[in-house]
């Protein structure tokens, strides 16, 4: 891996400054919708004359979109997918770039209770005894795969269930949903903060260990897909795990919050 980043490196410093590049980055609706990617891109264009275009989606459909070879990289957030992306040979390696956690929202007078919920799970299972409505993305994303989890850890099978809606969309379209219902949701903190229409909706549930939410950055592998940009996409992952990119995320802030913690490993 040593070796692809200085060869990337070396591509790149033969690119001439004139040159007008992009690369395709597969990501989720949460690094979008949080701004992150409105704060951070500008900053490794300025540095590196790269321009990111951003294609937001579920983290299943963003490893389907790199794949597919539709993206040069990708960055999303369900580790053990990631993982298999890699060991199926779609991707070349992953990086640990970042996390925050997931939160529970709801109605403010959380009808189901779940303030008083000992764990994630204990809170899930007070919203289905209650048969309180929740709104599920059902996208397939990184989001939706941690709300099944704790479906499962709960002993819960929500699908089907008359208080349980799947949105098949992103972040804050099912936040807009849960907003105007009103009804529960899991999303990640960072869109959370940047969420505008909230209406009567609360954090009711956080803090358990289990609503952890790690992001990793992948190359998509230039063996499976020759046209991919290695020496961009590789200067990019470089920027994200360099002190000045970590310095980049941890600087995003909104009413004084920060959304997202660099922890790329050194």
């Amino acid at each position: 891996m040593q070796r692809l980043a200085v060869s990337a490196a070396l591509c790149l410093g033969a690119l001439p400054a004139w040159a007008e590049t992009f690369i395709t980055v597969a990501s989720t609706t949460s690094t979008e919708n949080s701004g992150l990617f409105g704060h951070i891109l500008p900053i490794f264009k300025d540095k590196t004359g790269i321009e990111v275009r951003v294609v937001a989606q579920g983290t299943g459909q963003a490893l389907e979109t790199a794949a597919r070879g539709d993206a040069d990289v990708v960055f999303v957030h369900a580790k053990a997918r990631e993982e298999a992306f890699v060991k199926d040979g779609w991707g070349v390696q992953r990086f640990d770039v970042m996390y925050n956690d997931f939160v529970l929202v709801g109605p403010s007078d959380d009808p189901a209770g779940t303030r008083a919920a000992p764990s994630a799970p204990a809170a899930f299972k007070a919203v289905a005894d209650k048969g309180a409505a929740f709104a599920s993305r059902g996208d397939d994303s990184g989001t939706h795969v941690a709300e099944k989890n704790l479906w499962k850890a709960a002993g819960v099978d929500p699908v089907g269930q008359s208080w349980y809606m799947e949105t098949g969309s992103g972040m804050g379209a099912t936040l807009n949903t849960a907003a105007q219902v009103p009804a529960y949701a899991l999303t990640d903190r960072g869109t959370w903060l940047s969420f505008q229409n909230r209406g009567p909706l609360e954090i009711t549930f956080q803090g358990d260990k289990v609503l952890f939410n790690q992001y990793g950055v992948i190359l998509v592998n230039p063996a499976k897909h020759p046209h991919v940009k290695v020496a961009e996409g590789q200067a990019f992952i470089d920027w994200l795990i360099s002190d000045e990119g970590q310095a980049a995320i941890n600087g995003y802030k909104v009413n004084g919050e920060q959304l997202f913690f660099g922890n790329a490993a050194k």
